[in-house]
């Protein structure tokens, strides 16, 4: 390849700009509106998305020191289980702004925004305006990209990080500029603050790159990527030095760990536990479980893993042409040299940079033996946009010659025929766009290598089939999720499909898998069972569509939250033990989500709710996040996300009762209470097992002997200032 052959490669590789053609500015601003319109799109239809970070925001809004620490509660008893970072700016705009669904998810939709122009900035430089915008499209088009730049988990953060981590990388190839290598170490050193050790996924493949590519001499090239290290670490390190160094008696315990340690957490249950299955307090992680195929719990691990069942439809639309396209990429542009101070040498880079990001997710997803949740894959979204934007651009300028044409032809066949299967997944779900994706995508690809004969204007317009063809299955599930609110742990992006994956006790068990869930799904939407296989009392469809959770924010009415107005909020599905909400109490935690908050108690928590440190206590994150969320007063969740954290311990309980600290404890009872064990370890009338299952349970059953139960607006309530003797 040669830079006449390609003519929309910038001479901006060399530091020069480039001349924009009158279309672009407009195409970009379209490009980037549309983002935003279809993030911000009816936005406030899920409530508080994830209550267990939502509950986390409105405490850092009311306490520096939650936002600092990103504590659960504005009493800071414990924090939630990754670092603070992916909530400071919603925690920063409920400050500004007041609590509400709106102030909490626009800035994640703020967020993909950045990220589509960040990506367009990336692969523009070095391959034009046109490869750049398809990039853009195919990201912003990527279903799970959707759900999780509108929900508040913090994988949105942590997406645009790495895209900014590749792109600066690149800018740092360029010309060996250690600025910007030091700002791609800085980038990861943020986003280890978002999601810990997956920031350092895509590390090998970039740093590999820069120390044989990067156009200067090997012992500057080494002393640049010690800097970018140091800089990744001071980005990262502060915040883990602060909270290690402060003392243990006067911060939140570390939620997620089990000895109140930070670093404990990171190298564990947030780092290789999620790799060999091997995480002390998860409630379904664990490579020996019944699972089959070796992936424990949470579905089979594998090569297939990406393209199996739900997890097809919400990355992989576009998963197979971006590996096809990343081959031919490296096979036309291997001819350069080495170094990247040339057209072909920085396009090969690029490649390689999102290529080798990519495989490198995907094999660290695909194995993985912990917790993986079908909404992981968005950090694959830009990786797999640009690798299309570039190849097709790429193909397109070698089209003359054979090869080239037959490998974009097929290509596009491929993505027509996977698009037809994975839209065959959602039974009745538009079953005239499968066909028509599959007869206009093969259309196409059999009419490019003869249309540019006809004409440039017959050439465009097959063109433009193929790239309708491609996108029209992600853009479809794209409208399903935005039209449909999404709320609880675990979410999912399109329509409910049929043959997820898992064997006994498996995330997906579809149909035929043994203890799996079949389709069991979350208000329409495409959603997962959980280990263990059982069903929930008081799971299921809510009456009027109403969110599961059904915390009450303030000035509205009980058992809604913002947008529960019946048109497709997610229900709670089935969890093991009752991990979900579907009544008061929440059952095991409220793992997927909380309880329904009634008028009654809402008034009880909130009556001189001042004098007390927390108004009252719950077992688990999800069921506190209900009651603080509706009340907004502290309210301490015992064990922290699922309960089996050991934090309080007992003792530490009943001297906060002594002290007057604590005003009531909720009990599980109700319908949504915990029906039995699952094989995770669940336990009746406390949090799931393990080291800290036993101190939720303690703290339950103390109480109960000592205090009596009272009926609050159908929930269980102790006065804890009122003792029975």
């Amino acid at each position: 390849m040669t830079t006449a052959a390609l003519p929309i490669f910038p001479a901006a590789v060399a530091g020069a700009p480039t001349a924009r053609p009158r279309w672009e500015r407009p195409a970009l601003a379209g490009l980037l509106i549309a983002t935003a319109a279809l993030l911000l799109w009816d936005l406030g239809a899920s409530g508080y998305a994830n209550s267990f970070y939502s509950a986390a925001v409105q405490a850092g809004s009311e306490s520096w020191k939650a936002f600092f620490f990103g504590s659960s509660d504005a009493g800071n008893s414990i924090t939630v289980d990754k670092p603070p970072a992916a909530l400071w700016p919603m925690m920063l705009s409920v400050r500004l702004f007041g609590l509400g669904s709106w102030q909490i998810l626009v800035p994640q939709a703020l967020m993909g925004v950045v990220t589509t122009g960040v990506l367009y900035a990336s692969v523009r430089r070095q391959f034009g305006p046109g490869a750049a915008l398809l990039s853009g499209a195919a990201f912003t088009l990527t279903p799970v990209a959707a759900l999780m730049f509108r929900f508040n988990n913090p994988d949105a953060l942590l997406t645009l990080l790495l895209t900014v981590t590749v792109y600066c990388l690149l800018r740092a190839l360029e010309g060996a500029h250690t600025r910007w290598l030091l700002w791609a170490g800085a980038a990861v050193g943020f986003a280890f603050l978002t999601k810990t050790l997956q920031a350092f996924v895509i590390l090998p493949p970039l740093a590999v790159l820069y120390a044989v590519c990067a156009p200067t001499g090997l012992r500057r090239r080494l002393g640049q990527l010690l800097l970018a290290g140091g800089a990744m670490a001071v980005a990262g390190g502060w915040w883990v030095a602060v909270v290690e160094l402060w003392p243990a008696s006067s911060r939140p315990y570390i939620g997620g760990s089990q000895n109140n340690s930070f670093l404990e957490l990171t190298l564990g249950y947030n780092g290789l536990g999620r790799i060999n299955g091997n995480e002390t307090g998860s409630v379904g992680g664990g490579a020996g479980g019944p699972g089959g195929g070796g992936g424990g719990r949470w579905g089979e691990s594998g090569i297939d893993r990406l393209f199996s069942g739900n997890i097809g439809g919400q990355i992989s639309w576009l998963l197979p042409a971006a590996l096809v396209l990343l081959v031919a990429g490296l096979v036309i542009t291997w001819r350069a040299r080495r170094a990247t101070d040339s057209v072909d040498g920085m396009a090969r880079a690029a490649f390689l940079a999102w290529g080798g990001s990519l495989l490198i997710t995907a094999v660290v997803f695909s194995y993985m033996q912990g917790i993986f949740h079908e909404y992981y894959t968005v950090a694959l979204a830009p990786f797999v946009a640009a690798l299309i934007g570039m190849g097709v651009a790429v193909l397109w300028e070698e089209r003359g010659s054979a090869a080239a044409a037959v490998t974009l032809s097929g290509t596009l066949a491929l993505t027509a025929v996977w698009s037809y299967v994975l839209l065959g997944r959602a039974t009745g779900y538009l079953p005239w766009l499968r066909w028509a994706v599959l007869v206009g995508g093969l259309l196409a690809a059999v009419a490019l290598p003869f249309a540019g004969r006809a004409g440039r204007q017959v050439l465009r317009a097959t063109a433009g089939l193929g790239v309708a063809a491609a996108l029209a299955g992600p853009f479809a599930y794209c409208l399903t999720t935005v039209s449909t609110g999404h709320t609880g742990s675990i979410v999912t992006a399109g329509p409910a499909v049929a043959g997820g994956r898992g064997g006994p006790g498996g995330m997906m068990g579809g149909p035929g898998g043994p203890g799996g869930f079949g389709e069991l799904r979350q208000g329409g939407q495409g959603g997962q069972g959980v280990p263990g296989g059982q069903g929930v009392p008081g799971g299921g469809p809510q009456p009027g569509g109403a969110l599961p959770q059904g915390a009450v924010p303030p000035g509205q009415g009980p058992g809604g939250t913002p947008g529960s107005d019946g048109r497709g909020a997610e229900r709670a599905g089935g969890f093991p033990g009752g991990m979900t909400g579907g009544g008061p109490g929440g059952g095991a935690g409220g793992l997927l989500n909380g309880a329904r908050v009634s008028a009654e108690a809402k008034a009880a928590l909130t009556a001189d709710a001042d004098t007390y440190t927390w108004a009252a206590a719950a077992i688990g994150s999800q069921n506190a996040a209900s009651y603080q969320l509706a009340t907004g007063v502290p309210v301490m969740p015992v064990g922290g996300f699922n309960g089996s954290d050991p934090s309080p311990t007992l003792e530490q309980f009943k001297q906060y009762v002594r002290d007057g600290k604590i005003h009531w404890f909720i009990g599980q009872g109700g319908s949504g209470t915990a029906a039995g064990a699952g094989e995770d370890g669940a336990r009746r009338g406390g949090g799931p097992g393990g080291p800290g299952g036993g101190t939720s349970s303690e703290i339950e059953n103390w109480v109960k002997a000592t205090y009596k139960e009272s009926t609050v607006g159908g929930a269980t309530f102790y006065d804890l200032t009122a003792p029975t003797s």
